[in-house]
């Protein structure tokens, strides 16, 4: 087995005290062989950790002795080396930005489908009422360039606050149609799929656990290419190992 345990995570939960969180943080971190980012908001926590597995695990265990954060929904790989350089623990404004204040998922989120569902209307080509499916890519246009769903509608967005504006512009191509919006791991479809449904469409889901968690339960099925991550490895391929550059 690979000696570096890498993993990732984000819930969207109140943390009026993400402060104090944070120096809870700090101090544990600072002893532990362990790398990576924690992003704290007060909507939220975003992370990417990697290091040998009992320092990541002690770290976690930090994190969810807080009733708020326990359970986390945790994506796992392996990998041979480090993929970052040190470790950051940062308060922001936002978990993932999309300056859209009435957004807030922890109130409530749009309907999720798991990765085994998305495939058999994948391989139908509608979903179970019959109604053609798309899949909306909320990436950044860089990353949807290393790999995406087949056929996938892509905005090329610069970023993703850019996200609501395209939707403006955009949007009306949705309709009548079943959208599944996906990204990553989770984050960002998870805010887009709530912008879409304030927007007027009704047949929105996210891609529950995102691209990673669909590789893990479905594999390469009506994907092409690898998904860009965040750390080192820069890309992964469907068995989430590093793919080649």
């Amino acid at each position: 087995m690979k000696p570096i345990f890498n993993v990732s995570a984000y819930r969207f939960v109140s943390l009026p005290d993400a402060a104090d969180i944070r120096g809870n943080l700090l101090v544990a971190t600072a002893r532990l062989p362990v790398k990576g980012t924690i992003l704290l908001a007060e909507e939220g926590i975003n992370l990417v950790l990697a290091g040998v597995p009992a320092a990541v695990h002690e770290v976690l265990a930090v994190l969810q002795a807080d009733p708020r954060l326990a359970g986390l929904e945790l994506k796992e790989s392996w990998s041979e080396t480090q993929p970052f350089g040190r470790m950051r623990i940062r308060l922001k404004r936002e978990i993932i930005r999309m300056n859209q204040p009435a957004i807030q998922p922890a109130a409530g989120r749009a309907p999720a489908i798991d990765a085994p569902t998305l495939k058999r209307w994948l391989d139908r080509g509608h979903d179970d009422d019959g109604v053609p499916v798309v899949m909306l890519d909320t990436r950044n246009a860089f990353e949807v360039d290393h790999g995406a769903f087949e056929a996938c509608i892509d905005w090329r967005l610069g970023k993703f606050s850019d996200f609501p504006r395209a939707v403006h512009e955009h949007g009306a191509e949705l309709r009548g149609k079943t959208v599944v919006s996906y990204c990553t791991g989770g984050i960002r479809c998870e805010k887009a799929a709530i912008h879409l449904r304030n927007a007027g469409l009704e047949r929105v889901f996210q891609l529950d656990g995102g691209i990673l968690r669909y590789f893990e339960l479905a594999g390469a099925s009506h994907y092409c290419g690898t998904c860009f991550g965040s750390d080192g490895r820069e890309t992964l391929a469907p068995d989430l190992s590093p793919a080649p550059h």
